[in-house]
C-alpha cells in the first residue's frame, strides 16, 4: 500500500505540515488520538526529534499514526483513506485501525481497501468490479445477499489471508 509522506522534519512540523501557528496543545491532542504521543514523548527529543528523510527512523505503524494525527490536527470534513493499513503486521494494523476509527468519528470518509477487516464497520460498502459498482450495503447487508462481497469475506477467512489479490476477479 502507499506509504504516508514524512519529512526529515521534526514530529511537530510533520503534524502541522502546510499549516502555521497550531498550539502545542492542539499538535499533542491530534497525536494523542492517533496513539502517536507514547511513542513519541519516548524520543530523545519528543516533539522536536527528527523522523529522519522519509520517516526511515520510524517503524510503518509509527509512520501511519504520525499521518493520522497529521490528518486530525486539520478537522477534516471528508477523509480519504486508500489502503492505510495494508503494509502492517497485525500487532501495528490494530493500533492504526484503533486510530483511524477515533479519526473516521462525524465525518464522510471514503476507504479504498483490500483488507475486508478494515471496512467491516463501515455505515456503507460499495463493492467495485471492472470499473463499476457492483454491490452495495452495510458488511451484513452484503453478507446477507451471499454474493461477490460474501465469496471475498468466506476467501480471506479460509485463506486466512487478510489481503485479496489486487487482480480478483
Amino acid at each position: 500500500g502507499p506509504e504516508p509522506v514524512l519529512f526529515s522534519n521534526s514530529f511537530t512540523e510533520n503534524i502541522c505540515l502546510g499549516l502555521d501557528d497550531v498550539p502545542k496543545e492542539k499538535v499533542e491532542e491530534a497525536a494523542k488520538q492517533a496513539f502517536a504521543h507514547e511513542f513519541i514523548i519516548k524520543m530523545k527529543d519528543g516533539y522536536e526529534t527528527k523522523c529522519g528523510a522519509r520517516g526511515e527512523r520510524l517503524s510503518g505503524g509509527q509512520r501511519q499514526r504520525v499521518a493520522i494525527a497529521r490528518a486530525l490536527v486539520r478537522d477534516p470534513s471528508i477523509l480519504l483513506l486508500d489502503e492505510a493499513t495494508s503494509a502492517l503486521d497485525g500487532e501495528s494494523e490494530q493500533i492504526v485501525q484503533q486510530a483511524i476509527e477515533k479519526l473516521m468519528e462525524g465525518r464522510t470518509t471514503v476507504v479504498v481497501a483490500h483488507r475486508l477487516s478494515t471496512i467491516q464497520k463501515a455505515d456503507r460498502i460499495l463493492v467495485i468490479q471492472n470499473g463499476g459498482v457492483v454491490e452495495e450495503g452495510s458488511h451484513q447487508q452484503l453478507l446477507a445477499k451471499e454474493g461477490i462481497y460474501a465469496d471475498l469475506v468466506k476467501r480471506q477467512m479460509s485463506s486466512n489471508s487478510d489481503v485479496l489479490p489486487p487482480n480478483y476477479k
